[in-house]
């Protein structure tokens, strides 16, 4: 692109076009496109992960539209609320259809809506599924129905990761900022302590809690023992959401400052890159005596390194076993480990203070700063270098360009495997073709009426 000119952007027509991705060409791996389409966005360089580390960040399988909250920027139609949720054998075919896009040890999302509104046994063996098929599976969750013994049944069914959405979207009674939400923060903290869980925490930045990005920070460096990664999520005008424009300057650049301010460090958020530079930042520090130290501050460093490294897979739940493949690359690669060894003395000793005050132990806290597209202005270029898919019925999407057109996918009749076609909004199975219906019918609550409403007001 030239400088100066502004990204293209998608039309409606195009949208309303774009379909999932297709199935791999034969003799094509999974690594092959992920980085050709690096390549093909002008994001491949020495820093990327996609096509190096990972042929995808992450497929969101959404297994129910349902939700037991009512947040201001809901990405959800509002149709989502008549939806009835996936059968499990469909939910299955899909986590084998991930499996067949991006191979083993990919990171499924299962969300929603909540997924914890679906049959609890049913989570269970979803969770349990897509570890069967060597994938890694991540609960994303609002946490009010997460309770520990769900989140330990879900260990023992393979859940690698539990990530909390906790902000002022969500309008939760009885608080009013993101600092009072640390209450909730911590209640959480606590119900996933001990588990063989990484604890990660999403909190969208918006106007109403701009202001406090710095205060929510600080109080995950704070809790640095049990988070492991913090992700922030920039407003969009999506979905049934009634806030659209943001009155503050809130970019990449903006949270990633206020990050900084609430880690009390010069965090870089420039290395490594997932997928395109103008989507995902991301930042990895250690924490010892409540400090943060940075440790992508030598980029041609952790150039080598993520190319040594490219093809491990660290454990999340187990650091000892991280620890011991991070130094299997490396005694394989002596080069490294020549400039390794001056740059590890070098982060030791800026931090003897402060590990000596921790008695030698340090935490790894991540930051990742996520910029979601507005529905009606989708930059090609971002979305055929997208990291973060959903899984439909014909394959995975971008999440931009699902939530841009999400009725169309929930909407969709699904072949049942007992033969028929399941209706997404009877839940019942018919013999025949696919059922045919327009726009469905809604009795409309105060959420389904915000997506309707929001459209008026734009009028």
């Amino acid at each position: 692109m030239a400088d100066g000119m502004l990204p293209p952007v998608m039309t409606p027509a195009q949208i309303a076009a774009a379909q999932p991705e297709a199935p791999l060409a034969p003799g094509e791996a999974p690594m092959q496109r992920a980085r050709a389409r690096m390549q093909n966005t002008g994001q491949w360089h020495p820093r990327q992960s996609m096509g190096r580390r990972w042929s995808i960040g992450c497929v969101a399988l959404e297994i129910t539209q349902r939700c037991n909250l009512d947040c201001t920027l809901c990405y959800l139609s509002d149709h989502s609320e008549a939806v009835k949720d996936l059968p499990l054998d469909e939910v299955f075919r899909r986590i084998d259809m991930i499996r067949a896009h991006y191979g083993p040890d990919t990171d499924v999302q299962v969300t929603g809506g909540d997924p914890t509104l679906r049959k609890r046994d049913e989570l269970v063996a979803i969770v349990r599924r897509i570890r069967a098929v060597g994938m890694r599976p991540s609960l994303f969750t609002n946490g009010i129905k997460a309770t520990r013994a769900m989140l330990a049944e879900l260990c023992e069914a393979g859940l690698v990761d539990v990530a909390f959405h906790v902000d002022m979207t969500q309008e939760r009674k009885g608080y009013d900022s993101e600092v009072a939400l640390n209450a909730v923060r911590l209640e959480y903290i606590e119900r996933a302590r001990g588990l063989p869980l990484s604890v990660f925490f999403n909190t969208t930045a918006y106007d109403g809690n701009f202001h406090e990005i710095a205060d929510v920070a600080a109080f995950f460096v704070q809790h640095a023992d049990v988070v492991r990664l913090a992700s922030f999520q920039l407003q969009a005008d999506t979905g049934r959401g009634t806030v659209r424009s943001a009155r503050e300057p809130i970019t990449i650049d903006t949270v990633a400052a206020r990050l900084r301010q609430g880690a009390g460090a010069p965090i870089n958020f420039d290395s490594p890159v997932a997928g395109h530079s103008a989507c995902n930042r991301y930042a990895m520090t250690l924490v010892a005596g409540g400090h943060v130290h940075d440790l992508f501050d030598d980029k041609a460093f952790l150039a080598d390194l993520l190319e040594t490294t490219a093809g491990v897979q660290f454990d999340r739940q187990h650091r000892g076993r991280a620890v011991r493949a991070l130094a299997g690359a490396l005694l394989r690669s002596p080069g490294v480990v020549a400039r390794a060894i001056p740059w590890t003395a070098r982060k030791l000793w800026r931090m003897k203070a402060d590990l000596l005050a921790a008695r030698g132990r340090a935490h790894k806290l991540s930051f990742f700063i996520h910029d979601f597209m507005d529905a009606g202005c989708l930059d090609c270029e971002r979305i055929d270098a997208c990291v973060f898919m959903v899984a439909t019925r014909d394959g995975p999407i971008s999440m931009c360009l699902h939530n841009a057109k999400r009725d169309e996918f929930i909407l969709k009749p699904v072949q049942a495997a007992q033969g028929g076609w399941w209706d997404p909004l009877t839940g019942q199975v018919a013999a025949g073709g696919p059922p045919g219906h327009g726009q469905p019918k809604v009795t409309h609550t105060r959420k389904t009426l915000k997506g309707r409403l929001k459209e008026e007001a734009a009028k």
